[in-house]
């Protein structure tokens, strides 16, 4: 019988608490929504008012992967719900605000995608994000030394950025920017994509085409695009180990000298906000226009 929890006064139906979602650590669904209720007061702060596509892996990294934007089948009255206009036409979309919301969410055992805007003002970007994902045999090692190079470029045009692991294999880098269209904001990102290629030629590339990103860090500036998202930040991936795009300092970055020095696993994120607090916080702060 699945059990009946009550979250701030919403009964929700839990399942298969037991079950195995990620093969590689035994870690269960159980321990999945143990984590989400504890990390909730950091990640509800960066879901709010994003619409969420969720990446749903409800048989763990092994099974079957499929991307919901739609409001899912038996979605509760209660959760919040929004129109969000597309090009091929309006959809509704989920908004996770409260603590029963991510649990209810996290229930279908997904990843968490946002936009880089806010559903007061689709398309209307308040951040700017960059990913940096390596191509074999590069590593997020030569992750880190492109964002350190994209740090100080940024900073040069008065644009203070900060770092999160993916989750998976790269980096990413996001900052707050002065509210400013969509497209603006993805064709700023693309010149210093343009331009970290150029600086960096060999390691790096703003090219998408896999036959060329062998050995290189592929600077992502797309996901700028209204219509594309980004994993949240502290979202667990679909992965062997229950792996979370984690925030790092600065400092983290620098001394990067293999992969594992970055990964970061359910179970270090508690200690690591209660040492640190949200890495990513002064996203919240009004940004500043771009160049």
């Amino acid at each position: 019988m699945t059990p009946i929890t009550e979250v701030e006064g919403r009964r929700l139906a839990l399942s298969n608490l037991e079950k195995v979602i990620y093969p590689a650590t035994g870690f269960t669904k159980g321990e999945m929504l143990h984590y989400y209720a504890t990390v909730a007061d950091a990640l509800l702060a960066h879901l709010c008012d994003r619409p969420v596509s969720f990446l749903r892996y409800p048989d763990g990294p092994d099974g079957q992967l499929f991307f919901a934007k739609n409001v899912p089948p038996g979605t509760p009255s209660w959760v919040r719900t929004a129109e969000v206009p597309r090009s091929e036409g309006p959809a509704r979309m989920v908004l996770v605000q409260d603590l029963a919301s991510l649990m209810w969410a996290a229930n279908l055992v997904t990843e968490f995608h946002t936009p880089q805007w806010t559903i007061d003002a689709p398309g209307v970007a308040d951040r700017i994000v960059f990913d940096l994902d390596p191509g074999a045999p590069a590593t997020v090692v030569e992750c880190c030394e492109v964002a350190l190079w994209l740090r100080e470029r940024l900073a040069g045009d008065g644009i203070e950025a900060y770092a999160k692991t993916s989750g998976a294999k790269g980096l990413h880098l996001l900052a707050a920017v002065e509210a400013t269209p969509s497209g603006e904001v993805s064709s700023y990102a693309k010149e210093l994509a343009v331009e970290a290629e150029r600086e960096m030629p060999g390691r790096v590339t703003h090219r998408m085409t896999k036959s060329v990103r062998g050995g290189k860090v592929f600077v992502d500036f797309s996901q700028n695009a209204a219509r594309k998202t980004t994993a949240t930040p502290y979202t667990l991936r679909a992965r062997p180990e229950p792996a979370v795009s984690t925030p790092v300092t600065w400092d983290e970055v620098a001394a990067c000298r293999r992969p594992g020095q970055l990964l970061f696993l359910a179970p270090d994120i508690a200690p690591r906000l209660q040492r640190y607090g949200d890495l990513l916080a002064p996203l919240f702060d009004r940004g500043g226009p771009l160049p």
